[in-house]
């Protein structure tokens, strides 16, 4: 958690290796290219409860939303000095649980501030602006749930759709499209959700997860273009938004047993990250509200109580980053303990470079000529980087 001591620097050495997994390369070549990202530029010294998006400022700052930490920093990466943004509390400019940070035009940000239910719009020197409700009540009666997993250049924000009961037969899910200022919701494209085991034994229904299963992630292009990976037929789909679609080729991949190894693995991961959790409440008078909140995990769970596939997914279901180039970084599945590994997808679906990192790291973001990435440390203390991106 924030306050504990430095963690001393360790020299990574990153590499994008060259290799000849694609059924056809991406520049009409044998694979993808091959490059040298090298060692950090920066790493910053004080760790931070949980980080999963990161915005780089005009000035070269980091604003960072620490929601485990409730605290909004603003982070200088070359001086090792962070201060807080804002305050803590209920009121029109205060926040209680700080979320997630997107770009919007004009130099603004949207920040996301799950503790009051609410989606606010910074400017340029991070004063408060428009704010609008994750939340939204439809014309149906329904909810919608704004909660970002990526925002384009116009500032509609692309959220995955609540899943109800019975699971959808066909196991997909809707990504949204929703105008925050029209209110107009709209489908951008689709995903296949993790497999899951229904119990309904006992007068009850029990709904619960299967470990490691195929599941696709996907994410959003500042044109509002969306990437979908897909877990089966492994490859990527970019679903631009005059409703086309580009297919990319499958890339042919070995597949790793789960062995106690994965098992271990996985559910470390989750301890290292953090959920979210949604409660709807409904009042005497009819009126239903929705509260959010963040926390980590901390299940020591009993393997044998889940139902586990024989072999890991080509990816890991997580929000897809594109960057600057318009490349998606694809996280994918490696035997446990050796490394984190992405693919790099350009626009037409190509698979144009892998990059294999020491250690568990995760991007959370893009700055002009830099990725950031979160590694963690044997105590699963988080720490931000700082790479230059690759042309």
């Amino acid at each position: 958690m924030s306050g504990c001591s430095p963690r001393a620097w360790v020299s990574v050495l990153v590499v994008i290796l060259c290799q000849a997994c694609s059924e056809r390369g991406g520049n009409g070549n044998a694979g993808p290219q091959r490059a040298t990202l090298g060692p950090p530029d920066a790493v910053f010294p004080e760790d931070f409860g949980f980080v999963h998006t990161v915005r780089e400022l005009p000035g070269g700052h980091i604003l960072v939303p620490d929601p485990l930490g409730k605290a909004l920093y603003r982070v200088d990466m070359d001086t090792g000095v962070r201060t807080v943004a804002g305050t803590l509390g209920g009121g029109p400019e205060e926040y209680q649980q700080p979320d997630a940070v997107w770009p919007l035009p004009g130099d603004s940000t949207l920040f996301v501030d799950l503790g009051n239910g609410r989606l606010v719009r910074l400017g340029p020197n991070l004063e408060y602006g428009q704010a609008h409700p994750i939340a939204r009540l439809q014309g149906d009666g329904g909810f919608v749930m704004a909660l970002p997993a990526g925002v384009d250049r116009s500032g509609n924000v692309y959220a995955a759709a609540l899943g109800g009961y019975p699971p959808d037969p066909e196991g997909r899910g809707a990504i949204l499209r929703i105008g925050l200022a029209s209110g107009r919701v709209d489908t951008a494209g689709s995903y296949k959700l993790g497999e899951v085991e229904v119990d309904e034994s006992d007068n009850r229904i029990s709904i619960s997860p299967i470990p490691l299963s195929p599941a696709d992630s996907w994410g959003v292009s500042v044109d509002g273009s969306v990437v979908v990976a897909r877990s089966l037929g492994y490859g990527v789909d970019w679903h631009a938004p005059d409703g086309s679609v580009t297919r990319g080729d499958t890339v042919a991949y070995e597949p790793i047993p789960i062995t106690t190894a994965e098992k271990d693995e996985y559910f470390r991961d989750r301890r290292r990250q953090a959920g979210v959790g949604i409660s709807m409440t409904s009042s005497a008078n009819g009126q239903t509200s929705a509260t959010f909140s963040r926390s980590g995990f901390s299940d020591e769970p009993e393997y044998d109580n889940y139902r586990w596939p024989d072999v890991k997914p080509a990816l890991h279901s997580m929000t897809i980053r594109v960057d600057p180039h318009g490349r998606a970084w694809v996280r994918r599945h490696v035997p446990a303990g050796r490394s984190t590994a992405y693919d790099l997808f350009d626009r037409q679906g190509n698979l144009v470079s892998a990059v294999t990192l020491d250690g568990d790291r995760r991007v959370v973001g893009f700055g002009r000529g830099s990725v950031y990435m979160v590694s963690f440390d044997e105590l699963d203390l988080a720490y931000l980087e700082k790479y230059a991106l690759p042309e």
